[in-house]
């Protein structure tokens, strides 16, 4: 009993005040995907400011939903950020809740989205703004998911105590990615439902 006790004050906690080759990982991953995003939203401005047709073609997005979408996203990101925090004041149970409210609300986005998709009157095939409008929010989405799936994980390792106030980077990595994609999603925001209203 005393050297199973020994061992697990031996585990290690990473480089403590410093951050892991993962965070520098993910970091790099994120910076390639942002210039993936730079040159689609590039693409989209380039093509509008070069069509002779009306931009977008069914005219002035509507604001009242993507607006509220836009909301959710943001709101996950915040209880992304307090489920970190409440690991590093040792609260386990806020940091559970909050995660778990930070999915949930990350599912609420993808439900809206995909209905605001299928209340489209266009599709990737129909013109040019609606392949742009469909691959860069399909985009956007795919990254989404993927990050829905890092806070299901996280969600998982939390319920099972994998967590403590000093054994947390993970949770740092994933929330690092989840942030980015709340990031994009106000480029992709102001790019295809804020700037149709200024031009």
């Amino acid at each position: 009993m005393a050297e199973t006790m020994q061992l697990d004050q031996a585990l290690p906690v990473g480089s403590e005040g410093k951050h892991s080759g993962g965070w520098w990982g993910v970091l790099a991953l994120i910076a390639t995907e942002a210039s993936l995003f730079a040159y689609l939203l590039f693409t989209y401005f380039y093509l509008a400011s070069q069509s002779e047709q009306r931009w977008p073609p069914e005219g002035l997005p509507a604001l009242l939903v993507p607006g509220v979408n836009t909301v959710i996203l943001l709101s996950s990101s915040v209880f992304v950020w307090a489920s970190e925090r409440c690991i590093q004041l040792r609260q386990s149970q806020w940091s559970l809740a909050s995660m778990a409210l930070a999915f949930i609300l990350g599912v609420c986005f993808v439900a809206v989205q995909l209905n605001e998709w299928s209340k489209k009157g266009y599709d990737m095939a129909s013109n040019l703004y609606g392949s742009l409008y469909f691959t860069i929010t399909g985009f956007h989405m795919l990254h989404v998911i993927v990050g829905l799936v890092i806070l299901m994980a996280l969600l998982l390792w939390m319920a099972l105590g994998y967590f403590d106030h000093r054994r947390y980077a993970a949770v740092s990595i994933g929330g690092l990615y989840w942030h980015f994609v709340d990031v994009v999603w106000l480029f992709v925001f102001t790019s295809l439902y804020l700037t149709p209203y200024l031009f």
